[in-house]
């Protein structure tokens, strides 16, 4: 069983910081990606960081480029997304996401966590 832990969200004003973590257990050696997305309400989930196994390749969606920053630490098998000046518009549920292989699409991600609210306010 695969279970990916969400922790660190809050309700902050913008320009704060957040970090948010996110603890895998279980079949962890096949996380070969690991990421972040997040759904505002009534818009659809979507792509904010993505990094691999070593940390070789990292991907970041325009909106967050230069303020966001993920990291990995395999031997704790948890993932960190470092979130500084932060918007209103990055008022969200943010989700944790694993899978065997790079993946930007939602809609094939195999693992998900259950999310963590972050709310800026202005």
């Amino acid at each position: 069983q695969v279970q990916l832990v969400e922790s660190g969200g809050g309700l902050v004003q913008a320009g704060d910081s957040l970090r948010l973590s996110c603890a895998a257990s279980g079949r962890t050696f096949s996380f070969y990606f690991m990421g972040w997305f997040r759904q505002a309400p009534g818009k659809e989930r979507e792509f904010v960081v993505g990094i691999n196994r070593n940390g070789g390749r990292i991907d970041y969606s325009d909106s967050v480029k230069g303020r966001f920053t993920i990291s990995r630490d395999n031997a704790k098998n948890t993932v960190y997304l470092q979130m500084n000046s932060l918007k209103p518009e990055d008022t969200a549920i943010y989700y944790c996401a694993a899978g065997s292989a790079i993946i930007l699409d939602a809609t094939r991600i195999p693992y998900w966590g259950q999310g963590t609210q972050v709310t800026v306010s202005s």
